[in-house]
Formats: C-alpha cells, structure tokens, sequence
C-alpha cells in the first residue's frame, strides 16, 4: 500500500498554472469586454388640448369670416 501524505499544493498549482499562463501573455487584469450601453427611456407623449376660439359679440363680420376659416 501507498501511504502518501496528501499535499493541498500541488494540485493547486497545476490547477492556476494555465490561468497564469493566459495572464502573462494577456495582461493582467484579463482584457473583457465592456458592459452593453442601456437604451434611453422612451419619451412619454403629452396630449395638448386645442383652445376653441371664442367670437364676441363685438368682433366684425370679415373678422369672423377669417377666424373660421
């Protein structure tokens, strides 16, 4: 039977040996992409109401005709 002392170590390492291969020729930190832009919140629309026009009884006749039209 093999007694062999378990090492946490080497195991370890052969584990992160190629992440730090990847780093030494990337860079560190690791190049990523940048977050996608969020999209603007849409417009909300604003009913105007129109104002009716209001003839008085003091306006002329060829006021009225151009108020109407």
């Amino acid at each position: 039977m093999l007694k062999q002392k378990l090492n946490w170590k080497r195991p370890l390492f052969y584990v992160l040996l190629p992440i730090f291969f990847v780093m030494a020729f990337l860079g560190f930190p690791l190049p990523v992409a940048p977050p996608p832009a969020t999209k603007p919140a849409q417009e909300q629309a604003v009913v105007v109401k129109k104002k009716k026009k209001r003839i008085g009884p003091l306006v002329r006749k060829e006021d009225r005709r151009d108020d109407a039209s």
